[in-house]
């Protein structure tokens, strides 16, 4: 299997990528992480793209296409408290990322960690992904709230057109062996702009 290369966006972070194929899922080690900018949200929903049907239209991501890995924000922090998710289309063809990501923190999550309502700056609207271009989904590990638990992996789950998911849960390098979760944990929808996102989860 040949590996695809994804290029530094700033200075290099320890960072994991996953390349899911076919029906397995390989892990490949990469170096790379996002520019944390302050994106307006006209620049979050600038690679949108509407998503009706016809033979125009733009597919869903699937886990065949996409690079995953997560990286912590800052990349110098001590705790693992908030996180960027981060997805790349691998593949030759644009496709859509709906809603946001099915992020599950521990094998034993009993539930995929809430989103954020209004991180979605245009609601029911796509975010489209053209070959080699990123999105990002900003997570809050803990909150403060009760129940803290010891998470060791994470799972993304994509969405596809609305109730429907594609594909299998994608396993996400850690970026720290150990994560420690609460209930009070929350994630973004998907967006093009990495500090639009990530402002709606580092002031908590």
């Amino acid at each position: 299997m040949s590996v695809k290369s994804f290029g530094g966006r700033r200075t290099a972070v320890a960072a994991g990528l996953v390349l899911a194929l076919g029906g397995g899922i390989s892990a490949q080690a990469a170096t790379t992480g996002p520019r944390s900018d302050s994106s307006t949200t006209e620049a979050a929903v600038a690679h949108r793209s509407d998503a009706g049907g016809g033979k125009g239209a733009i597919a869903a991501c699937s886990q065949e296409a996409l690079g995953v890995s997560a990286v912590k924000e800052p990349a110098d922090s001590e705790e693992a408290r908030h996180l960027l998710l981060i997805v790349q289309n691998a593949g030759n063809k644009k496709c859509n990322l709906y809603r946001h990501p099915l992020l599950r923190l521990g094998a034993d999550a009993r539930t995929t960690v809430p989103v954020i309502e209004e991180s979605d700056p245009d609601p029911g609207v796509p975010v489209t992904l053209a070959p080699g271009q990123e999105a990002y989904a900003a997570v809050l590990v803990s909150g403060g709230a009760r129940d803290e638990y010891e998470a060791r992996s994470m799972t993304l789950g994509l969405q596809g057109q609305p109730g429907s998911h594609v594909g299998r849960p994608i396993d996400v390098p850690m970026p720290v062996p150990t994560l420690y979760a609460d209930d009070g944990q929350l994630v973004t929808y998907w967006t093009t702009a990495s500090g639009f996102a990530l402002d709606f989860i580092m002031s908590k």
